[in-house]
């Protein structure tokens, strides 16, 4: 205690000295009578300080019980009693404390704890100084919290840069709902950071520009511009500047061409480029060609033709009379007339007229549409004409005909004949049963032994017997067969299709079977006819037929037609005979999903008995004079269907890669081995799907972009 009086005493008393003057009267005790002080303090008391400048500028202090420690200041002049607290807070700055204001008190605490202490906060906003001044906000070395709500630069994104520049004892956050930054730092230190952000926080120069466009076209303006602008910045775009570059793209609907650069110099050039190509045409020479990149031409004409007439119409123009030709114009098409077949479409020369104010023609080999028309109108038409010229969703099916086959017989049965008589008396007899197929029963096998059917076989030979008219045949007394059979099949087909939406395919594996559907026999002289046949020749095997609609909900419409088809017997005299399953059906699937469309399933069961009347009746005996079949055939043909959409040509190459690695993976399978004996042979075999090149990459201008070898090397694809 004796020690802190002294520092204390030593500190008033260095003020005295100092001040040059005697105490001024009223309450300046610790200043002189003009308003100044000097300051000389050596190894002051913090607490001692405290208490001089509370008397000097009135304000009230609350240090924190760690707040300890000396200060040092030295004052060469007098200097204003206003500015003795913001050098005595600089002074606490220096020694590792922060000082708060809080509804009047000033309170002195440790550096480290002064964000979370209560203490001005402002914002939303931020500005010049003078525009915070104005605000009440103070300067100094003061801990105050702002809030920053930035315009155009992302908050996220300036947190790196602002990092560095606050103590780090203080702290900043971001939020990135708002787009604030909140930061607690020296007042001082607070407006530097202002600045800062002011300045980063201006609009982004690369931000798109519109130009409306009066009398050109939009898309035409922009494959232009895009011819060259962008076009040379891809050809030579290692060593372009990325602040060059250009974007250009067209907006169909308003006619007006977005534009984007960082470079205003560029933005300028396009500016003044498309004031120049903005100009009026004349009306006979407003001729537009444009190359379609997915429509078809022909079929897009006719549509554009319909709607043309109807703007003419609209705009004062006469429409056609019923039944009355088309004008013609000098390029050979009749104007808007959309009852014409694409065969009309030819190239032809006629009479020009002046009857149709504009043309709309399709030129198939080049898929390409030449239309003749206003401004105005052919704006229209060209926007109309960009949103049908899209990309169409493409349907990948498959197909699983899965057919699943049991077929179970037996058979069994005695037969026997007596031919020993034949050939000894005049009254010739002979007996016996005769039972089964025609070419297989006991007098076929006499007749030649060969003929036995399948299955187990048993006989009794008694020589030879001579029949008259036949000759010489085995005497075969008794034959006793039996034959038992299982067929099981398991056939499992997966056709696959690949189509475009609202478009019918179609897949055909089988054979191709003639038919007879007729025959004649003409007399080419009097004795010799000239027999001939007409044939028709028919599909027989796998047939899948589909076309696809898909909806906006992502659900495909399916119109089905699904056949398997196969030869039965062709040996019958009246035709072949083939069996037939068909299925043909509409449905409604969701992307993915499988689906059954169709099914069989069939049970057949057959019991055939052939005996002797009476004589096969007979308990035990009775089986000398019986043949019996019996069997069963089980079908069962289940036909599933599972449609994928492929909106892009990524997921076109993924299914396309997934069969292609099969077919490489059956064919390495399929291949030869090595013989000791027989010479080894190279197998044929796909190439490597890396070995395949890649397709050209197209700008929106439609011309062909050389792409870098290494981007061109697919990962596998």
């Amino acid at each position: 205690m004796k020690h802190r009086y002294l520092r204390t005493g030593v500190l008033w008393l260095g003020l005295l000295i100092t001040s040059g003057t005697a105490w001024p009267a009223g309450n300046d005790k610790a200043g002189d009578a003009d308003g100044t002080v000097t300051l000389n303090l050596v190894n002051a008391d913090i607490e001692g300080v405290v208490k001089v400048v509370s008397q000097i500028t009135g304000k009230n202090f609350v240090l924190d019980p760690r707040v300890k420690g000396t200060i040092n200041i030295v004052s060469a002049k007098p200097m204003p009693r206003a500015q003795v607290y913001d050098v005595f807070v600089s002074a606490l700055r220096l020694q590792g404390f922060a000082v708060i204001e809080d509804r009047g008190i000033v309170k002195i605490v440790a550096e480290a704890d002064a964000k979370t202490n209560a203490g001005p906060t402002y914002g939303p906003t931020y500005g010049p100084d003078e525009q915070g001044r104005a605000q009440g906000r103070d300067t100094g070395d003061r801990i105050q919290t702002r809030i920053y709500t930035l315009k155009h630069e992302s908050a996220a994104q300036l947190l790196p840069i602002l990092r560095p520049l606050i103590a780090p004892s203080n702290s900043i956050s971001v939020s990135p709902g708002s787009n604030t930054l909140v930061i607690t730092d020296y007042a001082n230190n607070l407006q530097r950071i202002e600045k800062i952000i002011a300045a980063i926080d201006q609009p982004n120069g690369s931000d798109p520009i519109m130009i409306p466009l009066q009398y050109a076209s939009a898309v035409d303006v922009a494959v232009t511009v895009s011819r060259l602008f962008v076009e040379a910045q891809v050809q030579g775009a290692v060593a372009a500047d990325p602040g060059q570059r250009v974007t250009v793209t067209a907006d169909g609907r308003s006619n007006n061409l977005m534009v984007r650069s960082d470079n205003p110099a560029r933005l300028a050039q396009v500016r003044k480029f498309v004031a120049l190509m903005d100009t009026p045409t004349n009306a006979g020479g407003n001729i537009h060609v444009v190359y379609l990149k997915n429509a078809q031409a022909v079929k897009l004409a006719e549509t554009l033709r319909a709607i043309y007439q109807t703007e003419s119409t609209s705009n004062g123009g006469s429409r056609l009379p019923a039944g009355a030709s088309p004008p013609t114009t000098a390029l050979g098409t009749a104007a808007l007339s959309a009852q014409q077949s694409p065969a009309s479409l030819g190239p032809s020369l006629s009479t020009p007229t002046t009857t149709s104010p504009g043309i709309i023609q399709a030129d198939a080999a080049t898929n390409s549409i030449i239309i003749t028309a206003p401004d105005a109108i052919y704006n229209n038409l060209r926007a109309v004409l960009d949103q049908l010229d899209v990309r169409r969703a493409q349907v990948y099916v498959e197909a699983l005909i899965a057919e699943i086959t049991a077929e179970k017989a037996a058979e069994f049965g005695i037969q026997w004949q007596n031919l020993g008589g034949l050939g000894q008396t005049s009254a010739e007899a002979f007996g016996g049963t005769n039972f089964g197929n025609a070419t297989q029963n006991i007098n076929a096998i006499a007749r030649n032994p060969t003929n036995a059917g399948r299955g187990l076989n048993i006989g009794v030979v008694k020589g030879q017997v001579t029949i008259p008219g036949i000759g010489q045949i085995v005497n075969l007394g008794l034959l006793i067969r039996a034959l038992e059979s299982d067929a099981n099949a398991n056939i499992l087909s997966t056709p696959t299709l690949l189509t475009l939406d609202n478009e019918e395919a179609a897949i055909v594996i089988g054979q191709n079977v003639p038919f007879i559907t007729g025959q004649y026999a003409l007399s080419g002289t009097a004795t010799t006819p000239t027999p001939f046949q007409t044939v028709e020749r028919r599909d027989v095997g796998l047939t899948l037929r589909i076309k696809p609609q898909i909806s906006e909900g992502g659900t495909v419409r399916l119109q089905i037609y699904q056949e398997v088809s196969s030869v039965q017997d062709a040996t019958n005299q009246a035709g072949v005979i083939t069996n037939k399953r068909a299925v043909a059906s509409t449905v409604m699937v969701n992307d993915g999903e499988i689906i059954v469309i169709g099914g069989l399933m069939q049970n057949t069961v057959t019991d055939g008995d052939e005996k002797v009347p009476v004589l096969g009746d007979i308990p035990i005996l009775g089986g000398l004079f019986r043949y019996k079949k019996r069997s069963q055939n089980k079908t069962n043909l289940m036909i599933f269907l599972r449609p994928t959409l492929v909106r892009e040509s990524q997921s076109a190459n993924a299914y396309t890669a997934d069969r292609y690695d099969y077919i490489l993976g059956e064919q390495a399978k399929a291949k030869p081995s090595h013989d000791a004996v027989l010479p080894d042979m190279n197998a044929p075999s796909l190439p490597p799907r890396s070995a395949v090149p890649p397709a050209p990459t197209f700008s929106e201008s439609g011309s062909p972009v050389s792409v870098p070898p290494a981007a061109s090397k697919a990962d596998g694809g």
